[in-house]
């Protein structure tokens, strides 16, 4: 028993793999998949999903690689529901929980270690939020942490073509988000601070960045081609969002697995720096810092460094579970702070109150995910209800100011309703409403900058989702304008934005 839950050293013959913690792993791996799948139905598409099912399949798009929305079309063999388009998520979370428990038997961790990584990252609240509904980086759960798991490997394993693995992971990766270039710089850098420099001095991490280049490359390609949109699309979301992503990096990482859980991922960060049988593996704060640096410098996601944390969080179990095994307050002050923590990310990730209840609390304040499931059919009655007083001679389309309310309005509004467009990322780039279009009813907060291409224009109604939850729709115009000024291929032009 000592040698399984012991850490072993990475020599060469000194190396004992733990048993596998299958109990509580694949209990935890079940607890989520009944979780994640008891509220999937409740509230409703989050407005990325209308997105996706919205965007015809391409080789990619201004805003992303064509993943996640080809993902989204195939979950619609299921049915065209809320909650089949959530399956593809909730499968991400579950099985990045294996690979989190992976981690901490890679590093020593016994039974112990892994079933405290494995419960502890379950329900961690970026796994629950990233697990409810389908984001791309919702895929990021399974790919960060299972390229670190294989670069890990090299180094406890002692077997350098685990970079090959690692660089197909990438290469596939690529067709979802770009930014797994993030971790790679920071894994370079991290070997190079803290060593150990010798690995980057052999051919193999290059040859797993060959294979990662090969697989990507049609997205590379791509890229290429259409003057790399993805930079134009970071350009964007940085000018929209730094201001307020720079403030919240340091308290979010707080919170994103539960603020009763920083204490084992430091432990994590601290150990990887102390432990002697751990010094091949001393670059691995330093690519979270790393990682984290660069989020900060390009104002983006808050959660993107997600997967680092949740590795550095496996590996700091493992000096927990050291500290907590043979004595029971310790296991009980643990055990508690998980379970406090889970039920904290439970409430507030998941859409677990009634509507009416969840749009009078603060939660629906915080948390993004939630608000952006609320009202859809609601706001396209009221759209539909416009609609229905304007006259049926086929010249009327219908232009949102974001691709969530185009992709509400077209998965709800009856068949036989005006053609939805909208300037909002990709589907600027489809085709624009018919020449001989001469009404348009806006949707949104664009609205009055659409409004000096038409000869008149005036409001006839306001979104409203019934409940109030405050998100970005809820009391924003519909108007209906008349008269353009311009053809409606230029109308779209100026109306074409990212972010």
């Amino acid at each position: 028993m000592t040698a399984t839950l012991a850490a072993p050293s990475f020599r060469h013959g000194d190396r004992t793999l733990p048993r596998f913690a299958w109990l509580p792993v694949f209990t935890a791996m079940g607890t989520l998949l009944l979780l994640l799948g008891a509220p999937a139905d409740v509230y409703g598409f989050h407005r990325d999903e209308l997105y996706f099912r919205m965007l015809p399949p391409a080789w990619g798009y201004v805003d992303q690689p064509p993943l996640t929305p080809l993902i989204a079309h195939a979950t619609l063999v299921l049915g065209d529901q809320p909650w089949s388009m959530h399956v593809p998520a909730i499968l991400f979370a579950v099985a990045s929980v294996l690979i989190v428990a992976l981690i901490a038997r890679e590093v020593g961790g016994g039974l112990l270690a892994q079933g405290l990584a494995a419960w502890g990252y379950a329900f961690g609240a970026v796994t629950l939020i990233m697990g409810h509904a389908l984001f791309t980086a919702s895929l990021d759960l399974i790919v960060w942490p299972l390229v670190m798991l294989f670069v890990i490997r090299v180094f406890t394993r002692e077997q350098p073509w685990w970079w090959v693995f690692a660089g197909l992971v990438v290469g596939l990766s690529m067709y979802n988000k770009l930014l797994i270039a993030m971790l790679l710089v920071g894994i370079a850098i991290g070997m190079l601070v803290l060593g150990p420099r010798k690995a980057l001095a052999s051919w193999w991490p290059y040859a797993g960045l060959g294979v990662a280049l090969v697989v990507g490359a049609p997205n590379l390609v791509y890229q290429v081609l259409h003057g790399w949109p993805q930079l134009q699309m970071g350009a964007a979301l940085a000018a929209e969002k730094s201001g307020d992503v720079r403030p919240l990096l340091v308290p979010f990482i707080l919170i994103e697995l539960g603020p009763f859980l920083v204490p084992i991922w430091i432990a994590g960060i601290v150990a990887l720096l102390r432990r002697k049988e751990w010094r091949l593996l001393r670059w691995i704060p330093i690519v979270l810092l790393v990682v984290l640096a660069l989020v900060f410098l390009a104002g983006s996601q808050v959660y993107y460094g997600y997967g680092l944390l949740a590795t550095v969080f496996a590996i700091g179990c493992v000096p927990t579970a050291d500290w907590a095994r043979g004595h029971g307050g310790r296991l009980a002050l643990v055990i508690a702070g998980i379970v406090v923590s889970s039920l904290g990310s439970i409430l507030l990730s998941l859409p677990i109150l009634p509507v009416q209840v969840e749009a009078k609390t603060p939660i629906g304040a915080i948390d993004q995910a939630i608000r952006d499931q609320v009202g859809w059919p609601q706001y396209a009655d009221e759209v539909d209800r416009v609609v229905h007083g304007l006259a049926s001679d086929g010249r009327t389309a219908i232009i949102t100011s974001n691709y969530g309310e185009a992709g509400a309005l077209e998965r709800y509004l009856p068949a036989g309703s005006p053609g939805v467009y909208s300037g909002h990322n990709a589907l600027a780039t489809l085709a624009p409403p018919p020449d001989s279009t001469d009404r348009v009813v806006f949707v949104g907060a664009e609205y009055p900058r659409a409004e000096q291409y038409f000869d008149h224009c005036a409001v006839a109604g306001h979104l409203d989702d019934l409940v109030g939850m405050d998100n970005e729709e809820q009391g924003q115009p519909i108007a209906v304008c008349t008269g353009p000024t311009v053809s409606m291929r230029e109308l779209m032009s100026k109306l074409a934005h990212l972010g």
